[in-house]
């Protein structure tokens, strides 16, 4: 049985702090394209095994939000979702609004925490689930592997080097470039109904200067795929316009000033509504820790020549070094080309995909208190994590987004007497914690703070969902390359020697990132020697890794001898009822004296010879309420109309790469401003348009 589902979960346009850069200034200021939660289901039977996988054009999962979702989706179907056989897993989009987190680390940009924000994720996971569930069917499912080429680099390689030349020896790269999608078909009608696929690089080809709500480089790649199935499917092409008469129409509409709508108008001007029938094409994230899509690497940016190698600074200073993707200096083009690569790729294992699983659908989830555990290395030595820490090297950022002043990426970084000053404010750390970090120096002790509430998880969930001969590890942060490499391996090796021959190597093993919860990042324990972001921001110590393998293997020992799990850990806190919120209400709630909502403030300027083309941008500017008063869920702030046989068709809304939403208050008067823009696409079939 199988069965797919799709919901938007934009969030506010406006005011919101961006999850992602950690920046004061990036707030939410409109809309590039829109957000969606994508869900698929898969049972052995109507009544048998089955496990929900849901993918977020968000930062990452939340644990707040996972618990609030169990529990909506427990008052409709009482136990049949629950926390072992959900997963929720983010893109890692830094582009989308913050605030959802329970844990006070990540809602210091967002003000606290942001309900609207929480509630749009939450319900649209909770939608997408049921629409999957409602549509539940026999089906079949096809899995495919192949590589996209240039779509990651690694931003930290002098600590990849730090790895064992022999071990990085048995890989061509320093990523894994290897993308695997799942096809599902419907067994009655033999149509496609959706697609999920797994490939690692970060959602950061927005910049942390970027305003404009969007799913980035993997949810570019959803649209491109979802647009390409359907106008396939169809087989169809938009209507060429007769440019002579729709400029002439174009011409003899004026402005109304702003129209009374009800709470489903935009609903109606959408171009792809969501009736449930649609394909759902989803890209997941895996083990993305240290790999960016700025693919052409970083450079200064006073002098143009690339940065330091061992710490990423240009004369000492981090906040000079930047990541270039493919379209720079435009970081629009480089979200658009990077989705490319991936949905090409994807479209091509999608249409060549063969080898259908079979086999039996399972599923394993405990959690672990990582500030404490007990790890046996090889060898037998005995040694444990740590509560969580920061090191110098989270600070200052990366070269998708540099950090602040005063801190570099790298070894033998001292944190300087201002910055000491600083992080002794919240709490100063313990002498068994700031041994237990080493090689880390402990710059923020998150993990033993906990006023006003938790700074960061202590408790964390590892999950294995089994489809068939395909292995998914939900892990709750982000692993680096050779991190993923080595828990990929230690649990296929554990399957197959305690499988009886049910696993061989044909087993396929993928890494969701970012599920269920998000504890940042984990390095391998010689990268964390370095020191540089990724090490700094492996939060329970150099043995973080050496934990997560553990503990996976033995959940893998468990689903290969078909044993369940009885004892599941110490529950994770519901911490909803203490949240800080900061945020101030939304602004707007008027138009200025003498005007409408609606009423416009700059009209389309004509380009010269009254006729628009291709790759030019027609813009209007309306007086505008905060979009933060309807979040037009499932509509749409935008709408570009196309007059055919004398009705005007809506053929892009703000949910397309090329037309944009953007808001601002206007500084004379303090009053809201909508400005909608559409880039005239390259492949648009209209021959001429006039403002």
């Amino acid at each position: 049985m199988i069965g797919v589902g799709s919901y938007d979960m934009t969030g506010p346009a406006a005011d919101v702090n961006m999850m992602g850069y950690a920046n004061l200034e990036q707030n939410t200021a409109g809309i590039h394209f829109r957000l969606r939660a994508r869900a698929f289901i898969v049972a052995e039977s109507s009544q048998g095994p089955r496990f929900a996988f849901v993918n977020l054009d968000a930062g990452m999962a939340s644990q707040l939000v996972t618990i609030k979702v169990l529990e909506r989706l427990q008052s409709r179907y009482g136990n049949l979702y629950n926390e072992d056989n959900v997963a929720i897993s983010g893109t890692h989009t830094h582009a989308g609004p913050g605030g959802y987190l329970q844990y006070v680390l990540y809602s210091i940009t967002s003000l606290g925490f942001v309900e609207q924000s929480f509630d749009a994720i939450v319900t649209a996971i909770e939608l997408s689930i049921v629409q999957a569930h409602e549509n539940l069917k026999p089906g079949s499912i096809f899995i495919n592997q192949g590589d996209v080429e240039n779509a990651g680099v690694n931003r930290s390689p002098s600590a990849y080097l730090f790895n064992p030349p022999e071990e990085r020896a048995r890989y061509p790269r320093d990523v894994d470039t290897q993308m695997t999608i799942l096809k599902f078909v419907d067994g009655k009608s033999g149509k496609s109904i959706g697609a999920f696929s797994w490939f690692a690089t970060h959602g950061t080809s927005m910049s942390k200067e970027n305003k404009l709500i969007s799913g980035d480089n993997k949810g570019a790649a959803a649209r491109f795929f979802e647009d390409w199935f359907t106008s396939t499917s169809k087989n169809a092409s938009t209507p060429i316009a007769n440019s002579i008469n729709s400029s002439k129409k174009a011409l003899e509409i004026k402005a109304t000033g702003g129209q009374p709508c009800g709470k489903t108008t935009s609903q109606a001007f959408k171009v792809r509504k969501n009736d449930g029938s649609q394909f759902v094409g989803a890209f997941c994230q895996s083990n993305v820790g240290d790999v960016s899509p700025n693919v052409l690497g970083a450079f200064c940016t006073d002098s143009g020549l690339p940065c330091d190698f061992n710490h990423s600074t240009c004369h000492g200073s981090d906040l000079l070094c930047l990541g270039r993707g493919p379209g720079y200096p435009d970081e629009i083009l480089s979200t658009k080309i990077i989705g490319e690569r991936q949905f090409k790729t994807a479209v091509d294992l999608f249409t060549s995909a063969k080898e259908q699983l079979t086999g039996k659908i399972d599923y394993l989830h405990i959690y672990l208190n990582f500030t404490n555990l007990e790890v046996e290395l090889d060898g037998g030595q005995v040694v444990k994590t740590c509560p969580a820490a920061l090191g110098p090297g989270f600070a200052a950022g990366t070269t998708d987004g540099p950090g602040i002043f005063g801190f570099q990426q790298g070894d033998d970084i001292k944190i300087n007497d201002f910055w000491k000053h600083v992080r002794a404010f919240p709490k100063e750390s313990s002498q068994n914690q700031t041994d237990c970090q080493l090689p880390k120096t402990v710059l923020l002790d998150i993990g033993e703070m906990s006023e006003p509430y938790a700074w960061a998880p202590a408790i964390l969930p590892i999950q294995m969902l089994r489809l068939g001969k395909l292995i998914i590890l939900s892990v709750p942060g982000e692993f680096t390359t050779m991190a993923g490499r080595r828990l990929r391996e230690a649990v296929k090796e554990t399957l197959i020697s305690n499988g009886n021959g049910e696993f061989e190597n044909e087993t396929h093993i993928v890494i969701a990132g970012l599920t269920n919860t998000y504890s940042q990042y984990v390095a391998t324990f010689e990268e964390y020697k370095q020191q540089r972001y990724e090490a700094a921001s492996t939060l329970y110590g150099p043995h973080t890794l050496s934990a997560y393998i553990q503990e996976f293997k033995i959940l893998a020992k468990a689903m290969a001898k078909g044993e369940k799990i009885i004892k599941k850990g110490p529950s994770p806190p519901d911490l909803f009822s203490v949240q800080l919120k900061y945020l101030p209400d939304p602004s707007g709630d008027s138009p200025p004296p003498g005007i409408n909502f609606g009423d416009m403030k700059q009209d389309i300027t004509a380009p010269k010879g009254g006729t628009f083309r291709k790759g030019d941008r027609p813009s209007a500017t309306f007086w505008s309420a905060n979009p933060r008063y309807d979040l037009l869920t499932e509509g749409t702030f935008a709408v570009v109309e196309m007059l055919q046989q004398e009705r005007w068709v809506p053929v892009y809304d703000d949910d397309d790469f090329n037309l944009y939403f953007k808001w601002k208050l206007d500084n004379t008067s303090f009053y809201g401003l909508a400005t909608l823009e559409w880039e005239v696409p390259e492949d648009c079939k209209l021959l001429g348009f006039t403002g």
